[in-house]
């Protein structure tokens, strides 16, 4: 079965679409040898699972105007139910673009998408509202316009049903990490940098149950945001601008007291902790210290750099025992050479070699478009699709629901 995934995430820049080829162990065996050389095959080793196949990626960049509704609806304040319906729709004609443009350039025949939606608002923890107290989520992306225009069934929604089973209804990509990615005798780290820093660890030879995964702080999300408000530009490009300044450290050592950097796993956050309040906070910080732009965003790199690192020496190492340890970066932070630096420089003494999924088959900007292919094909199949070591669920679930054409 192929399977088109799709991914916009927390840094609301766009939309990545990744084909993938998913077979069971005995279509894998039955299967001819006769494939494309260009293409990035990765196996799951021994285990129920099944195999996947890269047959393509892509990356389609919101529009300005497309951009800036929905950083306007991300942890909102105030909205009128008209602007996020109709975000709601546009969202789900821009995936159903997305996915066209994609099978014009790579032409397959493709049997189910999977589309996580874009998160306007995730509350992990319960909060009161309405005389109850509850944990929420909501991605918005009109499923039945990608069924409709591509015709072929769409799984959407994922996060619900492992926050009903009392999970964090994140992260949701360890399901991908742990197929692809274990191996028997090294540690793996497996690094996305989105909007916000996530990893799944996984230790030497592990099952499922032993992957921990949670989301570590931010990512790229604070160095957008003040390179946008300062340069007028939407990101730091290869660090550039970064790799001229000079970290504040006060600024840094403070930041790093945050609560959530502490505050043990199962965790997951979004906009709702490191959004446009948060970053405004922390320009105020800096500029107490320093007017210039550039030692700012190297502040805001570093943050994510330590951050991760953190992360990784207070909750995971140990997990690692002595073996060698690949730390695998993924996502959009795997291009900034300044940020990939200072991740080397500090997990070095750690035992870890920092390298990008790029060396295994797997290009960094399409591992969570096809990890929600992979989750798609679980719930076809009515398989679950959330590790709960990972998000603190209770049980397994299968996730998801299904539009069909």
């Amino acid at each position: 079965m192929i399977v088109a995934g799709i991914m916009s995430g927390t840094s609301g820049d766009g939309i990545d679409v990744s084909l993938v080829r998913v077979q069971t162990r005995n279509q894998t065996r039955n299967q001819t040898r006769n494939q494309p050389r260009n293409q990035a095959r990765i196996r799951e080793g021994k285990g129920e699972y099944p195999r996947l196949t890269l047959l393509a990626h892509e990356a389609f960049p919101y529009s300005p105007g497309l951009r800036k509704a929905v950083l306007a609806a991300m942890n909102a304040k105030s909205t009128s139910t008209a602007e996020l319906a109709r975000l709601n729709w546009r969202l789900g004609l821009a995936y159903a673009e997305a996915v066209k443009a994609t099978l014009e350039r790579h032409p397959a025949k493709i049997a189910l998408i999977g589309c996580h939606g874009q998160t306007l608002y995730h509350q992990a923890a319960a909060q009161p509202y309405a005389g109850l107290k509850f944990a929420c989520t909501w991605q918005a992306g009109e499923a039945s316009i990608l069924a409709g225009n591509l015709g072929v069934p769409v799984v959407s929604n994922f996060r619900p049903a492992d926050m009903v089973a009392g999970g964090q209804g994140a992260p949701l990509v360890p399901l991908l990490d742990f197929v692809l990615f274990r191996h028997p005798k090294r540690g793996r780290v497996l690094q996305n940098i989105g909007g916000i820093a996530n990893f799944s660890a996984i230790p030497p030879n592990a099952n499922a149950a032993q992957v921990l995964a949670f989301d570590c702080g931010p990512g790229n999300m604070l160095i957008d945001a003040l390179m946008l408000e300062l340069y007028g530009k939407p990101m730091d490009a290869s660090g550039a601008i970064a790799a001229t300044g000079t970290a504040l450290q006060p600024v840094l050592d403070k930041a790093l007291r945050e609560r959530f950097f502490r505050q043990p796993p199962p965790k997951t956050a979004g906009r709702e902790q490191f959004g446009r309040e948060y970053a405004a906070k922390f320009l105020a910080d800096c500029r107490k210290f320093s007017r210039r732009r550039q030692d700012i965003i190297a502040t805001a790199t570093a943050l994510t750099a330590h951050s991760i690192t953190g992360a990784y020496a207070r909750f995971a190492a140990s997990q690692m025992g002595n073996t060698p340890v690949d730390f695998l970066v993924s996502g959009g932070g795997a291009r900034n050479l300044t940020l990939i630096q200072q991740l080397t420089e500090l997990l070095k003494p750690l035992g870890c070699r920092v390298t990008s999924t790029d060396a295994l088959g797997m290009p960094a900007e399409a591992k969570e478009a096809a990890a929600f292919a992979l989750l798609a094909w679980q719930t076809w199949h009515h398989r679950p699709g959330n590790v709960p070591s990972a998000t603190g669920a209770a049980r397994p679930a299968i996730l998801g629901q299904v539009t069909y054409a």
